[in-house]
């Protein structure tokens, strides 16, 4: 009986979406007139193959076949685009941003899962949290965490002697990077601790879960953006956990309990100082008025602000939501990603580990200041070029909330053979700008834009990348997005990229696995696994002492 109305709730909300969006079918859109894919089912469009973990080739495929500009077929037969158009891009991200929203689904699934952070809000409340929040991200701060990253890195260097020292070892890098990141933003941002990082201490539950998590979103993105915006406003909360918790659909399941896990972590995080503050407790709000680290400076702002700008409780514990699974997720990403190329490019490695060497004889020790890390020039270029290629998010999604025209910066050919030279999008228009594709970018780039070529950022990038004015935050890219949604703390990002670099490379040299091919999923983020092992996220390299 539960059950039953359960589902009954959920074929509500489908078919309700089918009804709104089957005249999209008949209705005649500006769009048509673009080039894109042939076919797409009526259902499922062409998501099915531009949403897959393997669909990077697919992806390719669009940019090389049909340009910057892309028409889609959406689910039940609505329009879609596909952008990577630099004047585009500086529309959507820039110029025309409040039209280009977060989709309605997106909004309601990050409230749902990382609370009443960035991720879910836009207008004026993202605003008032990007205000208070930028002040956290300071220059000033970045410097002063540089010892916290190295106690931490350390610790897994410590964790990496001991299984090598003997002989090479066969390592999970992902598993110890996720580790490893999530444990550098607590101490260093969050004043709390994790995990020890040694060899024998137990994984958190906290990474645990999330390592599900890009591959669950991504299973629920049709239900996400087609169902959740007509249904999740049913009832009362605790109905709507009741709904959850009775239909028989384990990846729903397993992003209720991925959620509960979150929270409560961040709970544990924040509340204690958050009731001490409450009750008056001194010592506490010495410590948050003179602490330095991101929950305590975001807690003293927070304390100065008006009425109008003060962020609430909920506010707050979506903040250290948001943050921790962002810092922890993507940095990890783009480390273990780092390691597995250079595992393939001995050279660049042993570049790499003779920059880093020769900077530790020049300091005097084995801890680089924040200058130096942020000098090293081999050792930023790979970096950069490993975000510019593997984008850790390779594409996001964005919803017009009005007709809007968006112009191209060069013209794009129309199925009647026209060039045009901008598109009314209506309102309601899913439209994904392509991070990747746009870092790929061969008109930008060069002919050898999908190759991993560290060298490019040293030896000066062509004037066709400096002079598209792509929106893109740091670098040229659009890895860490544009406009008022970029990545808050990509710097923290790229400082902590660097710190465990210089850590690892300069003891150890990493080679691939042996008989292990590695194959990198498309998902809501990139994670590794090993052909043949479905299921299992995972970067296995062989690991040993460097000469």
């Amino acid at each position: 009986m539960i059950s039953e109305l359960a589902r009954g709730v959920l074929t509500f909300g489908i078919g309700w979406a089918i009804f709104k969006s089957l005249k999209r079918v008949f209705w005649r859109s500006p769009l048509d007139n673009l080039p894109g894919p042939p076919g797409g089912s009526f259902l499922a469009g062409h998501f099915n193959r531009v949403f897959t973990v393997d669909a990077w080739d697919y992806h390719k495929h669009l940019a090389m076949t049909y340009g910057s500009v892309v028409k889609l077929r959406g689910v039940f037969g609505a329009k879609a685009l596909f952008v990577y158009d630099p004047k585009a891009l500086h529309h959507i991200f820039i110029k025309d941003q409040h039209i280009f929203d977060k989709t309605e689904g997106f909004a309601i699934a990050a409230g749902l899962v990382w609370g009443e952070g960035l991720f879910a809000t836009s207008g004026e409340q993202h605003r008032k949290q990007g205000k208070m929040l930028s002040s956290v991200f300071s220059g000033a701060r970045m410097r002063n965490m540089v010892p916290t990253f190295y106690d931490v890195t350390h610790k897994l260097r410590d964790t990496f002697l001991a299984k090598v020292s003997t002989s090479p070892k066969e390592i999970d890098v992902l598993d110890w990077m996720s580790r490893t990141t999530l444990e550098l933003i607590g101490q260093s941002n969050l004043g709390y601790t994790f995990e020890s990082l040694a060899e024998d201490s137990k994984e958190h539950t906290y990474t645990r879960e999330l390592k599900k998590f890009p591959d669950i979103y991504a299973q629920l993105t049709p239900a996400r953006e087609y169902v959740l915006p007509w249904v999740y406003n049913i009832g009362t909360p605790a109905f709507r956990r009741w709904v959850v918790d009775h239909i028989p659909w384990k990846p729903l399941r397993e992003l209720r309990d991925i959620a509960d896990v979150m929270k409560a972590t961040s709970n544990d995080i924040i509340g204690p100082k958050q009731r001490a503050m409450q009750e008056g407790n001194e010592a506490v709000a010495d410590q948050v008025r003179g602490g330095d680290d991101f929950l305590n400076v975001l807690l003293r702002e927070n304390m100065k602000a008006s009425g109008d700008d003060r962020l609430t409780d909920e506010e707050l514990l979506g903040q250290v939501s948001t943050l921790t699974h962002a810092a922890m997720d993507t940095t990890s990403s783009a480390v273990s990603r780092v390691l597995w190329l250079l595992s393939h490019n001995v050279d660049a490695q042993n570049k790499l580990r003779e920059e880093i060497r020769q900077a530790h004889d020049m300091c005097g020790g084995d801890r680089l200041g924040y200058d130096e890390l942020v000098s090293l020039p081999f050792l930023d270029a790979v970096c950069r070029e490993t975000l510019r290629l593997h984008p850790p998010a390779p594409t996001t999604v964005r919803e017009t909330r009005e007709d809007v025209i968006l112009p191209f910066s060069k013209p794009v050919r129309g199925i009647d053979g026209s060039e045009m030279y901008d598109v009314l999008v209506p309102k309601g228009t899913m439209v994904f700008p392509s991070f990747l594709s746009s870092n790929c970018d061969p008109d930008l780039w060069g002919p050898d834009s999908y190759e991993w070529k560290p060298e490019r950022w040293i030896e000066g990038l062509p004037s066709s990348v400096t002079d598209a004015k792509l929106p893109g935050v740091d670098s040229h890219l659009m890895t860490f997005s544009g406009g008022k949604s970029a990545c808050i703390g990509f710097k923290l990002a790229q400082l902590e990229m660097k710190v465990v670099l210089c850590v690892l490379l300069d003891k150890f040299k990493f080679a691939p696995a042996n008989g292990k091919e590695i194959e990198w999923k498309m998902a809501v983020l990139v994670t590794p696994a090993v052909v043949g092992e479905l299921g299992v996220t995972q970067l296995p390299l062989e690991v040993s002492l460097a000469d």
